[in-house]
């Protein structure tokens, strides 16, 4: 239940379904509010409420939630009766509390720390107060202004394994060890016996979509190992979920159901590169404990990844930019289980989802890239200076590079279409892919890895983020549409804030301040 009061009685009253008889609908038609509905039932519901300010200029507004009405209204009525100004001196003084341990990385941005102390107070407000250590992607649902009533929309506002633990990695960086502890412990307590995590879920556990991604069986394993690097697991005992989790990696892989974009199966750089790094810290927990056998195996297989990088993930044969015929892939198509290949993804297919109707769908592997390699660099599995790097960077840049006023954007892979429609129209299952700041991010490690200066990848994700210091999923990337609310280099209607991004601009500061990746595993 959600009930909603002020201090000065509301004028008008309505409640509406989303994207047909709510608030916004009412308001757009004329800027005024013409509809009084009292009633709404089974869907996606918004209410809304008119307040005569010819009567008073300043009033407080309340909302509660309840698992009944009871509950909810009487937190209400409770909050109201306390004075706003002791309420927001209560809740400023806990801000100020936990900014008081924030590392202090204000000199490695660009704009003097105003990004950095937003994205660390946004991944804060994103834990979860009755889930505790539980952190959503965003409280997004992206190109919302275009969902209706249509029942069980999780949008983002559920837990990613993936999303959460950068976000947990982000705090760790930004000098919180509490929340990422908690976080640890909810991941663990929401894995499966057999060591995976369902591909998102919600608060409580229950999944959501059942897809597989072992990306996100694996970077727990790196959110453990940092966390005892930093001496904060504190009494915590890791390891029966890190050997699980290991377990599976190595059982069920090394292709994957589905890539870091949640669309294909097969061997792709980004997920093998965090399977690796996952298995060599897994190894480092099993020698703690005596068990030289199991670290040794987990190494072995580790090495095994390493030693077929290349054979299983490079095309000998590229097209896509003149001269450079050897680079990277997104992924080698494959099932888990199938047999190993004995080449790499030369005469292979991929079927890409979100495609625009009508338009082609199949596509040849080795002509659909992205800048997933550069975990590889992230690592530390391949060095920065490695030839097929750097021609795999060349493919990238002429491909997804997009130039925007404040720096370098990239988007995810070639004939994306996770994104506005071609004519600015949102997304609805089809579309094209816009710029992605996180991958400015992304890219700015590789850099910094590499020994160049990255004051223009940190720039770049500051001027993406919005007047409130939001970073979004996206960007637009064309010329201006002024009718569509599009504006290049500013948002699009995607999620926004994406809290992966905002992690990964942390991680950027932090690793600027120790001159190499913070991800980076050791050895």
């Amino acid at each position: 239940w959600l009930a909603m009061a002020a201090s000065h009685p509301f004028s008008r009253a309505s409640v509406g379904y989303v994207g047909n008889s709510d608030g916004w609908t009412d308001l757009a038609d004329g800027f005024r509010m013409d509809w009084e509905f009292d009633q709404a039932t089974n869907g996606n519901i918004a209410l809304t409420g008119e307040i005569d300010l010819s009567q008073t200029q300043e009033y407080t507004l309340g909302v509660a939630f309840g698992n009944s009405l009871h509950r909810a209204t009487t937190t209400l009525m409770q909050s109201l009766a306390e004075p706003f100004d002791a309420q927001f001196l209560r809740f400023e003084e806990q801000w100020k509390r936990v900014d008081h341990s924030r590392r202090a990385l204000e000199s490695f941005s660009g704009d003097g720390g105003k990004l950095y102390h937003a994205s660390h107070r946004l991944l804060l407000a994103h834990e979860d107060k009755t889930f505790q250590g539980a952190m959503v992607a965003s409280l997004a649902i992206p190109w919302g202004q275009a969902k209706s009533d249509k029942e069980g929309e999780g949008g983002y506002h559920l837990v990613w394994t993936r999303d959460m633990v950068q976000s947990a990695l982000g705090l760790l960086a930004a000098g919180n060890v509490e929340t990422p502890l908690r976080a640890l412990i909810y991941l663990a307590m929401s894995q499966a016996e057999d060591g995976s995590f369902a591909q998102n879920f919600w608060l409580d556990g229950k999944a959501f979509w059942s897809g597989t991604q072992l990306d996100e069986v694996a970077l727990p394993i790196l959110l453990a190992h940092r966390l005892q690097s930093e001496g904060a697991l504190k009494g915590l005992d890791p390891y029966p979920a890190v050997a699980r989790a290991a377990g599976y990696l190595m059982a069920q892989g090394p292709a994957t159901q589905q890539d870091r974009w949640e669309e294909l199966s097969g061997y792709s750089p980004s997920t093998i590169a965090s399977e690796i790094a996952a298995l060599i810290c897994a190894a480092d927990f099993a020698r703690q404990r005596g068990d030289e056998g199991t670290a040794i195996f987990m190494e072995q297989y580790a090495d095994w990844l390493e030693h077929n990088i290349e054979t299983w993930m490079v095309t000998r044969n590229g097209s896509l930019v003149a001269g450079v015929s050897t680079h990277y892939v997104r992924l080698n198509p494959a099932k888990p289980g199938d047999f190993l290949p004995d080449d790499g993804p030369t005469d292979k297919m991929v079927t890409l989802t979100s495609r625009p109707p009508g338009e082609r769908t199949e596509f040849p592997a080795q002509e659909i890239v992205d800048a997933g390699f550069l975990e590889l660099v992230r690592y530390g599995i391949r060095h920065p200076a490695d030839p097929i790097v750097i021609d795999t960077l060349k493919v990238v840049d002429a491909t997804l590079k997009v130039e925007l006023a404040w720096g370098p954007c990239w988007r995810r892979y070639n004939q994306d279409g996770y994104g506005e429609r071609a004519d600015g129209g949102p997304y609805e299952g089809s579309g094209r892919g816009r710029a992605w700041p996180l991958l400015t991010g992304e890219r700015g490690h590789y850099e910094l890895a590499a020994g160049h200066d990255v004051t223009e990848y940190v720039h770049a994700m500051e001027g993406s983020a919005s007047p409130t210091h939001l970073i979004p999923e996206q960007v637009w990337d064309e010329e201006d549409r002024p009718p569509l609310h599009l504006r290049k280099g500013r948002a699009t209607g995607s999620a926004m804030p994406l809290l992966w991004a905002h992690a990964e601009y942390i991680k950027l500061l932090r690793s600027r301040e120790e001159g190499k990746p913070y991800d980076l595993i050791p050895g």
